[in-house]
Parts: C-alpha cells; structure tokens; sequence
C-alpha cells in the first residue's frame, strides 16, 4: 500500500501549496493578487484555490511551526513579556484581539473574545502561561483588567506600566492591520480567530529583526526560514 503525501487529492505540487500559503499569510495581498502575481511567474492558480489553501493548510503549517519553536520559546521567551489588546470589527460589531509578545518579538498568543474586561484578559494570560511558563515581567498598558488578572495569577508584583514600555507589542498590531485591509475586514469570530492564530506563527517564522542584524546576517536568516517553511509538512 502506497503511503499517501502530506498534501493528498491536490493536482497541484506541494511546493506551490506551500508558495501561496506563505505569500497569501505574509503579505497583505488578497487571494486575486496572489493569483496575478503567481501568474507572472508562471503558476496557474486561481483565487477560489488561494482562499480555500491558506483554509485547509494554513492552520496545519501553523502547527508545525509552533511545534518546532515551543522548546526554544520555553527557554528564552520567560524573561519579558508584553500583553496588550486591539480592537476589530466584524460586521460592525467590536471585538478585541489580544496579544502576548516576547522580548524577542515572538508572537506567543493570539486570542479573539468579544468583551474587554477582566475575564478576557485572565484567559489569554492562561493560555499564554499553560503553553509557555511563567515570566519574569510582563509588561501591560494601564487597563484596569489587566491588574485585576494579574492579581489572580499571582503575577501583581512582575507588572510593569509606563508610557512607551508598551511599544514592543503596539508595534506587532502593524502587520495584522494592514493585512485586515487587504481582506476587507472579517465576517466571522472563529474567522478571525483561525487567521490571528495562523499569521501569528507565519509572522515569527519569518521576523528576522532586520534592524538590529546587519546585511549579510538577514539574509542568512532569511534563507533558512524559507527552507524551514519548505519542510513542513513534507514527511
């Protein structure tokens, strides 16, 4: 008996699978983009297959990524964290993103809830604690659901508010709100949770810093982020 691939019942390669999911999650393209683009270098792709790609496999890509990074995170995301939320709309009606990112710039968790209170905040600081352990400061803007969440995780004296400490994860909204612009806004919660959850893992696969790392040493972590992402799910 045959062994079946990775990626089953797709005329299309694995490779070009794995190509338009990533550039589809990475850039804020929309899936006719996607098409025009791939179409200039050849590949025939429609963006019905776009979408329904990056629906069925962008999730599965997401779990490998974070199964292969959970044991560095474990040892170097602990000392500094930075929680804070953003508002999206969908159908008119405001929900709250929230994010805890590390010292690093890693995306631990991403986390959809409709209310903005302290319940919500206890949630996705558990849910970024069961996966990653305790830090050693977590650092939060001047909601009040923060220190009231902080108070029953044991965790009021690692609290640190200021203006500007906040800026490492004020600056990861960036990327998520171009790319909202370009699918023009979501339609469903489990939508939004589904691609948070999966740009989020795309997004630290591929953020290399380039600021702080000179030319050649980006380019090297540039390269092997791409071959990292060609393995996936290849077995």
């Amino acid at each position: 008996m045959t062994k079946r691939g990775p990626l089953p019942h797709f005329r299309a390669s694995p490779e070009i699978i794995r190509l338009t999911v990533m550039v589809y999650i990475r850039f804020p393209l929309s899936p006719r983009n996607v098409e025009d683009l791939l179409h200039e270098r050849g590949i025939d792709v429609s963006y019905e297959s776009v979408r329904f790609w990056w629906q069925r496999f962008g999730p599965k890509f997401a779990s490998e990524i974070r199964k292969r990074r959970v044991q560095h995170l474990r040892h170097h995301s602990n000392w500094r964290w930075h929680l804070d939320e953003m508002f999206v709309k969908i159908n008119g009606e405001r929900h709250y993103l929230w994010r805890a990112v590390d010292h690093e710039g890693e995306v631990l968790e991403s986390y959809v809830t409709k209310t903005r209170n302290k319940k919500a905040a206890l949630k996705s600081l558990r849910k970024a604690m069961r996966k990653h352990g305790q830090p050693e400061v977590i650092v939060t803007d001047k909601l009040r659901s923060y220190g009231a969440a902080m108070k029953e995780t044991g965790n009021a004296d690692r609290q640190e508010t200021g203006c500007w400490l906040n800026n490492r994860a004020e600056n990861f909204h960036l990327p998520f709100r171009r790319r909202e612009r370009a699918m023009q806004r979501f339609r469903r919660l489990q939508s939004l949770q589904k691609f948070a959850s999966v740009h989020a893992a795309v997004l630290n696969l591929f953020n290399s810093e380039r600021s702080f790392y000179s030319r050649s040493n980006s380019k090297l972590n540039r390269t092997a982020a791409l071959a990292e992402w060609r393995q996936l799910c290849a077995d």
